[in-house]
Formats: structure tokens, sequence, C-alpha cells
């Protein structure tokens, strides 16, 4: 099959519009991911079992099911009760959702990573437990769990395509419009998966200066 690079032309106006939205998808999920999973996290931890329980039953139903399908529950069965939303803010919020289930395992190893002399420590200084948790535990444990994290940002990058099934244009969904339109295939999904693996390896490196500067 012949290479047209005027197909490629022709399809990079699309491919920005569909990058711009994937970055946003990205971007947004993972504050939402980052910071419900930490929200999990220190609700789990709390004495109370009537919170707890609640929130262990949540994170385990979402952590379970398929992304697809909360994906399609939020788009289709949430506007029959009233709520809607636009096709973007759903799938951010099921991705950032889906994601928080995992990355409050990772805070949860993080936090447990943390010696047992600094809790005693902070004890023994009376510090209050906001101010032990603000100064002493957290920034402690985050140096801890940037390496699995930067894996669940990439992880939620390769599943930004499946956003396509409830009408979101990111980059596949506009490669597959105008390859459908146009009839050409190969140049826009080879487009694609080129962005995918250098978005990947760019936010890799920038997951790896971010930990070595913790480090140090």
């Amino acid at each position: 099959m012949k290479w047209d690079w005027s197909a490629v032309s022709e399809f990079m106006p699309h491919f920005w519009d569909g990058l711009l939205v994937t970055l946003q998808a990205l971007a947004l999920g993972s504050v939402i991911a980052f910071t419900l999973g930490l929200v999990w996290t220190l609700l789990m931890r709390t004495p109370t079992r009537w919170v707890r329980w609640p929130v262990g039953v949540l994170t385990e139903f979402v952590r379970n099911t398929p992304l697809l399908v909360q994906l399609f529950f939020l788009f289709y069965v949430l506007p029959e009760w009233g709520l809607t939303f636009s096709a973007l803010t759903t799938g951010v919020f099921a991705i950032g959702l889906h994601y928080s289930t995992y990355t409050m395992q990772v805070y949860r190893a993080g936090i447990e990573a943390v010696p047992a002399g600094q809790w005693e420590a902070a004890t023994a200084l009376s510090l209050p437990a906001r101010r032990t948790w603000a100064v002493v535990i957290l920034p402690q444990a985050l140096r801890r769990v940037v390496p699995p994290l930067g894996n669940y940002v990439i992880s939620m990058l390769k599943d930004t395509p499946i956003l396509m099934s409830i009408t979101v244009l990111e980059m596949l969904g506009q490669a597959r419009l105008f390859s459908q339109q146009h009839f050409q295939f190969t140049e826009p999904v080879t487009v694609i998966g080129v962005a995918f693996i250098v978005i990947s390896y760019l936010a890799s490196l920038l997951l790896r200066t971010l930990e070595r500067r913790l480090v140090r």
C-alpha cells in the first residue's frame, strides 16, 4: 500500500483538535484521580467504620467494573435521572473516578512505608493531627509514590480512546472520522500511533525528572 503524504497533511488540522482534547482529558482526569485517590485513602484511615465501609464498597465496585461500563452508565443512564453533562466532562470524570481507586492503593502503600518513628516523633512533639499529616507524613509518602502514579498517568493516556464511544473526538476519534470520510485509514491511524508513543515518552521523562528532584 502506497503512503500518501497529502492525506497526512489533510488530516493534521483534525489531529491537532484531537490532541487538544486528549491532553485536556488526561490532565483533568489525572487531577481528579490523584485528588480523589488521596481522599479515599484518608477516609479509609478514619476510626469510624461507618465512613470506612461505604468508601471501601464504593472503591471496590469502581475498581472491579470495566471503565467502559462506567462510562456508558454516566453518559446514558444518569440523564434519565435528570443529571446531564457534556461528553467530555463525563469522560474526564469517569477516567478520574476509575483511576482514583488505583491511586488510592498507591497512596496507602506510600503512607504505610513511612517509618513508625516519624509518627512517634510527631506525637512526642505534640503536633496536631492535621500538621502531622501535612508536614511529616504526606511529604515523605509522596516521594515514594511518584513512580507508580506516573505509570497510571500513562495508563490513563492509553485509555483516552475509549472516550470515542461517547462521541468525544479525541485523537483516535478524529482519525476514525477522517478515515470514514476519506477512505484512508493507514495515514491517520499511523499518525495517532506515533503521537501516543511520543506523548508517553515525554511524560516518562517528565516524571523521571520530578522523581529525581523529590529524592534530592
